[in-house]
């Protein structure tokens, strides 16, 4: 089973351990926003909910909110983006992760999409 989860916001949450997830944004999104330039990352320890707006990606031609997939804690962030934001772009699910967050309700998983789910509602 994997353990890589989507929204419908296109965010995706990869489990790095039972209650710590990975999160960014999905190939599909960094495509509609163009070349990134700019990335506001949560704060470290920031209590989120599910769907909470958390964080900004900045393209030459439009921005759009980041959301938290789950509700928990912010553990860790990507600090290497502030640098280069472009790395969203290159590696959307690999070097350009956004936040590690702790997840409170592990039970939120279920509302998330799967990857064939993900892959219907984009038409891929």
């Amino acid at each position: 089973m994997s353990r890589t989860y989507y929204t419908k916001d296109h965010e995706w949450l990869t489990l790095e351990s039972d209650n710590v997830g990975v999160v960014g944004i999905t190939d599909y999104a960094q495509e509609q926003l163009g070349d990134l330039v700019f990335v506001e990352l949560p704060e470290i320890d920031r209590e989120v909910g599910a769907g909470e707006e958390i964080g900004v990606v900045e393209s030459v031609k439009t921005a759009a909110d980041v959301k938290s997939p789950v509700s928990g804690k912010v553990v860790a962030q990507n600090e290497a983006l502030a640098d280069a934001p472009e790395s969203v772009n290159e590696s959307p699910m690999g070097e350009g992760w956004m936040f590690k967050i702790e997840l409170s309700d592990v039970s939120e998983l279920e509302g998330l999409l799967s990857e064939e789910q993900y892959q219907e509602l984009i038409g891929g």
